[in-house]
């Protein structure tokens, strides 16, 4: 193979980007048959002459440990072991080329493991099976005398190390093969350190914003003040003198200024002069919105589930109980806050597209850079980084099209940074939402009916309008529409309502408002029953015994019912989703002036299955420290159409001295059951937090963020 050869074998086809090591670049993978060079044995795996092992990961690493996880499962399968395994990126343009030979790319809905595991564990199985039967042939003996583990194929006192064996193995067909069952793991359940944070801790990660090629030049963007307006003049003459200008690129709903650095291009379009054309969002604002969301309450709204009461079932119902309840909550927008603001690097040439960025869409940025140039995709490369947060957020590849967008008028790479302001102000935003609970209790304060009607600002209205039937959005109902909690007649409505604000997926999507509203309703209807909390909820779900079995052993890990000093209180919330179930107990503080303090959160996890605890147990922390800053301070205000909150002098986020103590406990049901771990631990925090305050103060929250309430208490 000649280097010609081999630079168009690694760079298309079967190139990864090996993040760990350089970039750019390209896994140098090998045609089959080929000697000294990597072989690769399928899409996923490379093996190298020196026995290592190169998995390709085709999710994005943004913190949730999956260049970790991900490879494991191919690990275990293969048999090989953790210190020969290195790790790179799956290319997003073999992908589109191939058939989707990696599957879906796109990292959100915790779906990483829970999804993409059988296809890694297949790639392993068919990988050793095919290493088996090459080592068999070799020594002329039946395969199934041969045993395939820690990098080699023994047989009668002889072994090949898989190095060995890897050009001859990657012509073999495997046949069936078979995946291990989970009592014969070796690697998936061992606590195993993270590849990528030495990366980090010695600064050799390459984020997005550290990308820099020959030549680059930076662009900086200004956006429509309203989400949704459009430039209708700007005069340049003003910055032609700043140093390092070069030109504005007049984006239609925004414009950017391409200079030299990056810090002379954010000077030059803050003091760009341009008129804009507001457009329908003009004088609208948050304190409206609410009030019309909650008038929408009202309203009888749509049918959420098929398997349900109907509203005559439900009124008569009402009418006939002893008791009723009802309690309105709301939770409104929230911006996704990556600490890493949004970045992407371009370079258009007249047949080849390059993109650097940190994305969890690494096949939408390639697709919207072949949309937006012209250029077929096969001719338009991802590199995808590793990304500062993601949280959903950058799964939209918007500021992507920009780039490209820029990157045509500009000779050579730039790189277009979006400014912490212009990202808060510019947002995704999470949905604004106000949701209903009624209940009915018969006589002995038993709960007979539950009612919800859910007010919500769709996301999927706006890119998917085709999955929105009958004015249900799936995304605004998590968690409603099938409430596990066993009452004889159960009914969920749902109203969408949307503004000129963009929203997107937010980490727990639904299930972030839907839980805070259920769990403290559940907790006041345990109140109006005179119930514990804990065994409330366990008369309700006799017939659910996963959750039953969280509920029990998070009362005991939390230590339930101990005596508190003044002005501290247990709260209790327990939410399913993503396949996993996670009950919290919180430990809260308040004081006298209505200063709150949540000092400890017990966390219970059943997803099934664990692959890495140790990763497991971080994203449940994330997501209680994500949770944390939505309950305490998050709120995007919208005024006179354009959002107030630009940085995080005025969105604040939870920091150090805010965390809690914080312990995870796993209680795993096994079975087939693997469920996601990324985005579960966020739910419950909200409203064990907001139970725990009502148990101090006597005062129910029934809106977010707590900044909004005065929570003193004599």
């Amino acid at each position: 193979m000649n280097r010609r050869n081999f630079v168009r074998v690694a760079t298309s086809s079967a190139g990864g980007l090996m993040l760990a090591f350089h970039l750019p670049g390209c896994s140098k993978t090998k045609l089959p048959g080929n000697t000294g060079l990597p072989t690769e044995i399928n899409a996923w795996l490379v093996i190298d002459p020196d026995n290592s092992v190169t998995v390709r990961v085709a999710k994005s690493e943004m913190g949730e440990g999956i260049f970790t996880s991900l490879p494991m499962i191919v690990a275990e399968e293969l048999g090989v072991d953790w210190d020969q395994v290195k790790t790179e990126y799956a290319d997003a343009n073999r992908n589109l080329k191939e058939d989707s030979v990696y599957g879906n790319m796109n990292t959100g809905g915790s779906r990483s493991v829970r999804m993409g595991r059988p296809a890694l564990q297949l790639a392993g199985a068919t990988a050793r099976e095919q290493l088996i039967k090459a080592a068999a042939t070799r020594w002329e003996t039946d395969p199934k005398h041969c045993v395939a583990s820690g990098g080699k194929v023994s047989w009668n006192g002889k072994s090949l190390n898989y190095g060995e064996l890897a050009a001859d193995a990657a012509l073999i067909d495997a046949g069936d093969v078979a995946i291990k069952e989970p009592a014969a793991y070796e690697l998936i359940g061992r606590p195993t350190l993270r590849v990528e944070v030495p990366l980090k801790v010695n600064g050799s990660a390459i984020y997005g914003m550290d990308v820099r090629l020959d030549g680059m030049v930076y662009a900086a963007i200004k956006h429509c003040p309203v989400i949704g307006g459009t430039v209708e003049s700007y005069n340049d003459d003003s910055i032609q003198a700043h140093p390092g200008f070069i030109q504005v690129v007049n984006l239609e709903t925004s414009v950017a200024v391409v200079a030299d650095h990056y810090w002379q291009a954010q000077t030059a379009v803050d003091a760009l002069v341009v008129n804009w054309n507001k457009g329908q969002g003009a004088g609208t604002s948050t304190k409206n919105w609410e009030a019309e969301f909650r008038a929408a309450l009202d309203e009888e709204g749509v049918d959420a589930s098929e398997t349900q009461a109907s509203f005559d079932e439900i009124k008569t119902a009402l009418e006939a109980s002893n008791s009723t309840l009802t309690g309105d909550y709301f939770a409104p927008y929230l911006a996704h806050t990556c600490m890493e603001p949004l970045n992407c690097t371009v370079h258009v040439q007249d047949d080849r597209v390059d993109i650097w960025t940190g994305t969890q869409n690494p096949e939408g940025a390639t697709t919207i850079g072949a949309e937006t140039s012209g250029i077929s995709t096969d001719n338009v490369y991802t590199h995808n980084c590793f990304l500062g947060g993601g949280f959903g957020r950058r799964s939209n590849t918007d500021y992507v099209g920009d780039a490209v967008r820029i990157g045509m008028q500009v000779k050579g790479p730039v790189q277009l940074i979006w400014s912490r302001k212009e990202d808060v102000r510019q947002g995704r935003y999470r949905p604004m939402s106000a949701i209903r609970f009624t209940a009915g209790f018969d006589e002995n304060k038993e709960s007979v009916v539950l009612a919800n009607h859910s007010v919500t600002h769709s996301i999927l209205s706006g890119i998917n309008r085709w999955i929105v039937r009958s004015g249900i959005d799936p995304t605004s109902v998590e968690g409603l529409a099938e409430i596990p909690y066993a009452i004889p007649k159960k009914r969920a409505t749902h109203t969408i309502k949307n503004t000129h604000l963009t929203t997107w997926f937010w980490r727990s999507v639904g299930s972030s408002q839907n839980a805070f509203a259920m769990e403290s309703f559940i907790d006041e209807m345990a109140e109006h029953a005179g119930a514990d909390p804990f065994a409330f909820r366990l008369s309700l779900l006799e017939e659910e015994p996963d959750l039953s079995r969280v509920l029990e052993v998070l009362r005991e890990k939390s230590g339930w019912g101990k005596r508190m000093a003044s002005g501290t209180a247990q709260g209790l919330a327990i939410h399913e989703s993503f396949g996993s179930i996670v009950g919290q107990v919180a430990d809260v503080v308040v004081t006298r002036n209505g200063k709150v303090k949540v000092e400890r959160v017990v966390s219970v996890v059943d997803c099934g299955h664990l692959v890495n605890p140790l990763t497991a147990g971080e994203q449940v922390e994330s997501g209680i420290m994500y949770g944390l800053t939505a309950a305490l301070f998050g709120e995007i205000r919208v005024r006179d159409g354009a959002v107030v909150e630009s940085n995080f002098h005025n969105y604040e986020i939870a920091r150090m001295i805010d965390a809690p103590q914080m312990e995870t406990h796993f209680s795993l049901a096994g079975g087939d059951k693997w469920g996601g771990m990324g985005e579960p631990g966020l739910p419950p925090l909200a409203p064990a937090v907001c139970n725990a305050i009502f148990r101090i103060t006597g005062k129910r929250v029934r809106s977010l963020p707590l900044s909004r309430h005065d929570l003193s208490w004599a």
